[in-house]
């Protein structure tokens, strides 16, 4: 599995699948007029969009690949996906749709159709969303504005190899509330996401009062993380910044 970070939320994962083949995953396309960063052309199968606040879901850039834009559970490519809500502040409840977005059911899809978009768009500020693939959990926390997760958000999400988290949301994952976030989910590898890089247009805090905060040391950040089932050590977490 490769992982590259293009800033704030969007990360692209290239993932190996049976016979040889690879799927790819874009998370969170970045809107160019409101966060200043512009993204490159990918060739994705598929689309995951956290929020609504800095994302495009403009496809007509991306051809072919299948969205999913609200909670939910679905299966494509081979790539089993959760879609868990956010909450509009730590500890509140919020009803979550059954199914969303325009994805197929999954394996385990539930009964029912749920909300409307336009309902789902009241309640549900945005989507957390754990992802299965190589027999490794991923899970990316979105543009959450919570400063703890609730715990049928927890055990929804599930065991995590990998986790992306914002540290430097000012209303909402600081670096305080990141690491909080953190140890609730105990991932094996954590990356950054949502901190100040000199092209964000957006009001975001310096990495380095997450690693302070932390205390973390210098780190050398890598260009994409490259990693497989094998380099996955449950007893062990460690941070891994990624360039943009």
């Amino acid at each position: 599995m490769q992982i590259t970070w293009y800033g704030m939320s969007c990360f692209e994962i290239v993932a190996l699948r049976a016979k040889g083949e690879h799927v790819t995953i874009l998370i969170d396309p970045l809107d160019e007029a409101v966060t200043g960063i512009k993204m490159p052309k990918v060739a994705a199968d598929i689309v995951l969009c956290s929020n609504n606040d800095y994302v495009s879901k403009d496809l007509k850039k991306i051809n072919g690949a299948f969205l999913v834009d609200h909670p939910g559970e679905y299966e494509i490519k081979g790539v089993y996906i959760q879609g868990v809500a956010s909450l509009p502040e730590a500890k509140k409840p919020a009803e979550e749709p059954e199914k969303g977005g325009k994805a197929m059911p999954s394996r385990k899809a539930s009964a029912g159709e749920g909300k409307n978009k336009e309902t789902e768009a009241a309640v549900i500020p945005g989507t957390i969303f754990a992802i299965e693939v190589e027999d490794m959990q991923l899970c990316h926390l979105g543009n959450l504005q919570q400063s703890e997760l609730a715990e049928d958000q927890i055990t929804k999400i599930g065991n995590v190899d990998i986790l992306m988290c914002p540290v430097g949301i000012g209303d909402g994952l600081g670096a305080k509330e990141a690491l909080k976030v953190m140890s609730q989910i105990e991932p094996s590898v954590a990356i950054p996401m949502n901190y100040k890089i000199p092209q964000a247009k957006m009001e975001l805090a310096a990495l380095e009062e997450f690693t302070k905060e932390a205390g973390l040391g210098k780190i050398e950040p890598l260009p994409k993380l490259v990693i497989k089932k094998k380099d996955i050590n449950p007893e062990e977490s460690k941070i891994v910044v990624l360039t943009q």
